[in-house]
């Protein structure tokens, strides 16, 4: 298990990290950033911190969990997470957002309104995003409480009544999927739309007997970004939600822990699909990967020359 969460770690660390580097990098050399570019860094730094987070989440769930009945740190780790994982979801949507209106092509007037106004566009969802964390941080003040109350009754080594631990848990099932509603229906609609415009796309050049182009490229692999988001999305969802069960209905901070390393997965599998879908950072990830394997071959040609010599 601790193998696992190492792993998980770095390796959400090395790909948000990279993406970080690759576009701030970008941003001191050319004096901008794209606005893909500054959501995918906005993305990748709210994701290090959720990581970080999470890592230390899971190492006081196995080695000091009766650190959870302190009120201050429940409170922190509460906010803390809530407020990083809510970002990183958000801003992952306005990515699903951006792609939609950057290549599906509609004749609609109020599409065309607004993919010229994308920039307000995303600051709207932004805005708006951040009215739904203010409201969910009001949800989270119960939610803080349940934690601190099982792991006072943890101590004790009892157990709650199986209705009221029921209770408990249906209460925050439901406060999750109020929270992840909303921007997982955005990125679905954003999918369904960019579908359509393929859709239609591919029927003009029937029509018009032309073969594939970039555009029809251009719409695949943006619903590739899009569906690939949902399905790691859907995955977080559902494992956050088995986290609240396993904790409040079977009581077993081990299979949570379990359960929290299948969440994030989201965090720190997406940005490679991120980098992939990015030209600039596949190349950038490309060339990275030629410069070490030069290394090591050079490396390896001076420890072959300096055995040889002894």
């Amino acid at each position: 298990m601790k193998i696992t969460v190492a792993g998980e770690f770095i390796i959400g660390m090395l790909g948000n990290g990279f993406i970080v580097l690759v576009n701030c990098t970008d941003w001191m050399k050319n004096q901008m950033l794209s606005a893909a570019d500054g959501i995918l860094t906005s993305l990748a730094v709210s994701r290090i911190i959720l990581l970080w987070i999470t890592l230390f989440n899971s190492s006081v769930m196995v080695f000091w969990p009766h650190l959870y009945h302190i009120d201050k740190l429940a409170n922190a780790l509460s906010i803390l997470w809530t407020l990083t994982n809510h970002l990183s979801t958000w801003f992952a949507t306005c990515l699903s957002v951006f792609y939609f209106f950057k290549i599906a092509n509609f004749s609609h007037r109020c599409f065309s309104w607004l993919r010229w106004r994308i920039s307000r566009v995303l600051l709207v969802l932004t805005l708006g995003s951040l009215f739904l964390l203010f409201f969910n941080f009001k949800l989270l003040d119960g939610f803080t409480d349940l934690w601190v109350i099982f792991y006072q009754n943890y101590e004790r080594n009892s157990t709650w009544p199986l209705d009221v631990s029921n209770t408990l848990c249906l209460n925050s099932l439901i406060m999750l999927s109020f929270i992840y509603l909303t921007p997982f229906l955005l990125s679905l609609t954003s999918l369904l739309l960019l579908f359509l415009s393929l859709m239609r796309h591919t029927r003009s050049l029937h029509l018009n007997s032309s073969s594939g182009d970039f555009r029809t490229e251009a719409h695949k692999k943006a619903m590739k970004m899009v569906m690939s988001f949902l399905i790691l999305s859907t995955v977080h969802f559902f494992s956050m939600q088995l986290t609240v069960w396993t904790f409040v209905s079977l009581q077993k901070h081990h299979a949570s822990l379990a359960v929290t390393l299948i969440s994030a997965l989201f965090p720190s599998g997406h940005s490679f699909v991120l980098i992939l879908g990015n030209r600039k950072l596949r190349q950038a990830a490309v060339g990275l990967l030629r410069h070490l394997s030069c290394h090591l071959k050079m490396a390896e040609v001076l420890n072959g020359h300096n055995f040889l010599q002894l």
